[in-house]
């Protein structure tokens, strides 16, 4: 049993939080999503990831990876449409489209393609503006205390 939230009073008080509310609406409409290729989501470190998507029957030059602002889509196109007489298919070939929501710094650093398995790496990089930095704190000069010509008296 799905249960639907309303979020009207949170988009009253917050300011920003746009996209997670629709991340969250989004995944409760996800009962007919489509979860071909399967795939696995693996965090490696604390700012490095891994998709693996099974994507056996496809050639590289098949598929097709795009990172667009924070959704990165993998999609998978057969080339050759032969007929063939299979007595029985359990491999499929159809075409597919998977999307993933990246967080916000999340870039892709590359992918790999071996035996079937195609592997995408990500990394989180903050910018230097939003790392944590320490701030050093200025001593006050006393009454008794003063400053001639940059040297402390």
């Amino acid at each position: 049993m799905r249960t639907s939230y309303d979020f009207a009073p949170l988009w009253r008080s917050t300011i920003g939080f746009d996209r997670l509310f629709d991340l969250v609406d989004a995944a409760q409409q996800t009962g007919a999503e489509d979860n071909y290729p399967p795939c696995n989501v693996e965090r490696l470190s604390d700012d490095r990831y891994q998709i693996s998507l099974a994507v056996a029957g496809f050639s590289a030059d098949e598929i097709a990876i795009t990172a667009e602002q924070s959704v990165l889509t993998v999609e998978g196109h057969k080339a050759d449409k032969q007929q063939r007489d299979f007595l029985y298919q359990g491999i499929s070939s159809r075409p597919f489209k998977r999307q993933f929501n990246l967080a916000d710094y999340v870039q892709v650093k590359g992918a790999t393609f071996d035996n079937g398995l195609l592997q995408i790496d990500l990394v989180r990089e903050l910018p230097e503006a939003m790392k944590p930095r320490r701030i050093s704190i200025a001593g006050s000069a006393g009454p008794n205390v003063r400053q001639i010509d940059g040297k402390a008296a």
